[in-house]
């Protein structure tokens, strides 16, 4: 099978990638930077090609070259400041726009796209209770507002033009390399096993991470579908306090420096950590690998990219 990969050098895509490639599929990559080094270990797996997902032109460019049978778009602005929305409005809404319209003009049925929990909104929105793919979504930042309205513009796809596009809504990614977006998960793993000191304003504050490989899996399972019963699957993850995640670090890294302003404080403010992913569970016959052996994993990448001896 061909696949295709929009933005593929971020966070998700060069893992996403390399579990296409094990499986024996062609996969072609339009990237705005494809020179860079994420993508060095895939460059003789894979055809990486320059382009914009804001320009259709390139995009329709790259579509034609790689004559897919599915598309994956993971081009997107995380962690972007509030401040200027244009960013935000050119890729996350422009270029997801590209991405459907140019499949719809080549007849590229399949499409796969990243969305985000973050179109809930705050857990505090919709009580202590597992929210499912059918609560509304009530996310009022730039960021949550652009990933609702690309879930619109995927169903007006799929209805307009008999399209079978599909999205995923993932939880907070985290692993060793993670840059930008929700990062307090990961920088309570990768400071302590570099070493280093980290803080944090509360200990109750709760995030659903997840870790990156995982949710890699899931693209990859929902790309291959044939067809899939839904439109929309949240991807779940393991729902826990910074502080519960500071004692799972110190259970390898017993000196870890991780502190607290306050043990209380964070939890009404937390982003949602309760998502409901039966539905994902029971058409892929997903299963996550156990949290603590995620956070293991993660310590020790980290410390072997630094020269420091493994731990656990």
């Amino acid at each position: 099978m061909r696949i295709a990969v929009l933005g593929g050098s971020g966070f998700i895509g060069p893992r996403v990638m390399r579990r296409l490639v094990e499986h024996g599929h062609e996969v072609h990559c339009m990237d705005i930077n494809p020179g860079a080094p994420v993508l060095d270990p895939l460059r003789d797996k894979i055809e990486i090609t320059h382009g914009d997902i804001t320009v259709m032109d390139d995009v329709v460019e790259a579509l034609v070259a790689a004559k897919p049978d599915r598309v994956i778009n993971l081009a997107y602005v995380l962690g972007a400041s509030e401040r200027d929305p244009h960013p935000q409005v050119r890729i996350n809404i422009l270029g997801m726009d590209n991405c459907f319209e140019a499949a719809r003009i080549l007849d590229i049925r399949r499409v796969i796209y990243a969305s985000s929990l973050a179109v809930y909104g705050p857990q505090r929105l919709h009580g202590e209770r597992m929210v499912t793919e059918d609560d509304l979504r009530l996310g009022t930042g730039i960021y949550a507002v652009s990933k609702t309205f690309n879930e619109h513009q995927a169903d007006w796809y799929n209805r307009a033009y008999d399209m079978a596009i599909t999205g995923i809504r993932p939880a907070n990614i985290t692993g060793p390399d993670k840059v930008r977006g929700s990062m307090n998960h990961v920088q309570c793993q990768v400071l302590p096993a570099r070493e280093e000191a980290v803080s944090f304003p509360y200990r109750d504050t709760m995030t659903l991470p997840l870790h990156v490989e995982d949710i890699a899996e899931v693209f990859v399972r929902v790309t291959l579908a044939e067809e899939t019963a839904h439109a929309i699957y949240n991807s779940g993850g393991h729902s826990t306090s910074m502080g519960d995640l500071a004692d799972a670090v110190r259970q390898y890294l017993p000196n870890a420096e991780i502190t607290f302003g306050a043990d209380e404080g964070g939890h009404d403010a937390s982003g949602l950590y309760l998502m409901d992913n039966s539905r994902l569970v029971e058409e892929f016959e997903v299963q996550y690998a156990p949290f603590e052996q995620r956070v293991l994993e993660t310590i020790n990448e980290v410390r072997r990219d630094e020269g420091l001896p493994i731990v656990g």
